[in-house]
C-alpha cells in the first residue's frame, strides 16, 4: 500500500486499523465528572498500549467513546475492549456503591481499509467534542486527542486530515452529551 503523502508516514496497517464506538447501558452518563472521565480516558490509553494498539484518535464522554487505533494483533481488539469495560465498570460501580449494575451496553467496530475513510474518521473523532457542542475548539476538550494531534502531527498532515469531510459519515453517535469543564 503506498504511503500517504507527507511525513511522518501514516498508513492503514496490514494488520488492521479500526474505528470503535462504545455506549453505556441506556446511554446513561456514568462517567459524568472529571474524575470519571479521567478514569475512562486513562484506562483506554493504558489498555490500548498494553494490548499493542496504537491510538490515532480518541474522544471520551460521559456516556460513550470513540477511538481509531491500529495493530498487527487485530484479534486482541475484543479482549482489550472487554478489559477496558470490565475495569471501568467495576470502578464506577464502586464509586456509586452499585456492585452489579450494568455499565456498558455494546460497542461497534469497523475496519478501515481505505485512506479516505481513515482520514475522515480521524477528523471525526478529533472533532467530536465540537460536534456535541461541548467546546468550540476540540483541543480545549481534555478527554480527546485533538490537543495531542495539534502538538505531534506535522502541519501538512493536520491540513490533510482536516481537508477530509466527515459530515456524511454513518457512525453510531446519537448521544446527548453534557460535560462540565
Amino acid at each position: 500500500m503506498p504511503d500517504w503523502p507527507h511525513a511522518p508516514v501514516h498508513r492503514v496497517t496490514p494488520g488492521g486499523t479500526y474505528i470503535v464506538t462504545a455506549a453505556t447501558y441506556g446511554k446513561q452518563p456514568y462517567f459524568n465528572s472529571k474524575l470519571r472521565l479521567n478514569l475512562l480516558c486513562g484506562t483506554l490509553l493504558t489498555e490500548c498500549a498494553q494490548s499493542g494498539w496504537s491510538l490515532q484518535a480518541w474522544a471520551v464522554f460521559p456516556n460513550h467513546y470513540h477511538f481509531v487505533a491500529n495493530s498487527n494483533l487485530t484479534k486482541s481488539l475484543r479482549q482489550m475492549i472487554r478489559r477496558l469495560h470490565s475495569i471501568t465498570a467495576r470502578r464506577v460501580n464502586e464509586l456509586d456503591n452499585q456492585p452489579s449494575r450494568r455499565v456498558w451496553f455494546q460497542y461497534w467496530d469497523t475496519q478501515l481499509t481505505h485512506q479516505k475513510s481513515y482520514m475522515a474518521r480521524l477528523r471525526y473523532v478529533h472533532e467530536n467534542a465540537v460536534r456535541h457542542g461541548i467546546v468550540r475548539r476540540a483541543a480545549n476538550y481534555p478527554w480527546c486527542s485533538a490537543a495531542w494531534f495539534e502538538r505531534t502531527a506535522t502541519p501538512a498532515f493536520r491540513r490533510t486530515v482536516f481537508s477530509f469531510p466527515c459530515d456524511r459519515l454513518s457512525l453510531p453517535d446519537s448521544f446527548e452529551v453534557s460535560v462540565k469543564l
